[in-house]
């Protein structure tokens, strides 16, 4: 996972919710280009349509409340977005899409010092997130230890996979003593 993110910004408001962020009438589709292309269609359909890989997107508080839909973290990833910026989070989203391997930063105020299209450079390790317009430096929440190994890892499937594979040869090496 890059700690260091650089990217275009485009700004949401408050309290938007896991429906808003992926309409439950989507919930059968599998393909993952399909489901990127339908991220956000309840807020406007046209922020799909014009996002770039690895644009980064930036909200007000309260992002992801609502239901525990999964699939709203898998919207935001295939869509493309390196990272969710956000005044605060719903917690439930947060752990979801972290497990999922999505970062999620927390920088109060972030949504009031950022325009649509503006570029910004994240630190994730230092906790600063950089406007390169305005050259303003924002603090940002840092994760906590276990959440940046769920993240270096691609997800905490992934994590998990890993630690059993080294379980398994640990184990194996003290079978065959």
């Amino acid at each position: 996972m890059e700690t260091r993110i650089t990217g275009k910004v485009i700004v949401l408001g408050n309290n938007i919710d896991t429906d808003q962020i992926y309409p439950g009438r989507f919930l059968e589709i599998t393909d993952p280009k399909e489901i990127g292309k339908r991220c956000l269609s309840g807020v406007s359909p046209e922020i799909a349509e014009k996002f770039q890989k690895g644009d980064i997107i930036v909200a007000g508080t309260n992002f992801g409340c609502g239901s525990s839909r999964e699939h709203a973290a898998i919207a935001i990833i295939n869509m493309g977005a390196s990272v969710v910026l956000a005044d605060s989070f719903a917690r439930i989203f947060f752990r979801n899409s972290i497990n999922l391997g999505l970062p999620l930063i927390t920088c109060k105020g972030i949504s009031s010092k950022v325009k649509d299209g503006q570029l910004i450079e994240l630190d994730i390790e230092a906790g600063e997130l950089t406007v390169k317009e305005t050259r303003e430096i924002l603090k940002t929440d840092k994760l906590g230890d276990y959440a940046m190994s769920i993240l270096e890892a691609g997800g905490i499937k992934p994590l998990m996979r890993e630690k059993m594979r080294k379980l398994r040869e640990r184990n194996k090496a003290h079978l065959d003593k």
